[in-house]
């Protein structure tokens, strides 16, 4: 099932209103969602908050004990889980304030089941990528568990921490064009610029690991001007 691993996310819906929780855990059940949690004000969510440790977070703008700015300002003392403001209002202020805090989207009630969906999907893609257990390519097979590379020759090669994260980020994208700032990003950080040639010396020694003629490679490609592909071996 397409993104079926994002089902597992653990989600906290903080809501005063009985019936709108109960829409929100219906609809996101029939979506396959089966790790749900609720809250129907300011404190219960903060502890539920706590004690859960939930993955994506909707939260009412208006509570009975508070207000949902509030609960975001105090969960973010402990935690950068993802946020969902939802609201009645339809106040571009209201929608400024609340992504200006931090928050990662905004819906105004009512909205259509697919809306949310969508928007929760989105979220959830972007900050929980898929694990990636192992990759077989055409001389080797890459165990991501163990950042362990076993080649058709025998030989079995270890993983640095930065071949291990360069190659699980382009094997979660495999077939794909991975950019190069994309790459330095996942390595260095939020500003990956002027690490290109380091990135270049990685993926040479990443290639002397995983090709069997690393300067005629088939399985990391280059794609010029633009940045990296990994070809995975079709098993079927």
């Amino acid at each position: 099932m397409k993104n079926s691993y994002l089902k597992e996310r653990r989600l906290l819906l903080v809501d005063d209103e009985p019936e709108l929780l109960k829409l929100l855990t219906s609809i996101l059940q029939d979506d396959g969602f089966r790790n749900l949690h609720t809250a129907s004000n300011m404190k219960q969510g903060l502890a539920q908050a706590k004690d859960l440790q939930p993955e994506l977070i909707l939260l009412d703008m208006m509570l009975p004990d508070g207000d949902g700015f509030t609960l975001f300002q105090l969960l973010r003392q402990f935690t950068e889980v993802p946020v969902i403001f939802l609201t009645a209002k339809d106040q571009p202020v209201d929608k400024l304030e609340g992504l200006g805090l931090g928050a990662d989207d905004y819906i105004v009630k009512p909205f259509l089941p697919q809306e949310l969906l969508l928007r929760i999907h989105a979220v959830l893609r972007r900050c929980y990528k898929e694990d990636v257990i192992s990759t077989q390519l055409d001389f080797c097979r890459i165990d991501f568990s163990r950042a362990e590379v076993s080649r058709a020759d025998g030989t079995q090669l270890v993983l640095t921490a930065t071949e291990h994260t360069l190659l699980s980020t382009l094997a979660r994208n495999a077939g794909r064009i991975v950019t190069i700032d994309t790459l330095c990003e996942a390595v260095w950080g939020d500003n990956p610029f002027g690490y290109e040639n380091s990135l270049m010396a990685h993926i040479r020694r990443i290639r002397e690991k995983i090709e069997e003629a690393p300067s005629r490679p088939t399985s990391l490609l280059t794609v010029k001007g633009l940045g990296y592909k990994l070809v995975i071996k079709r098993t079927d």
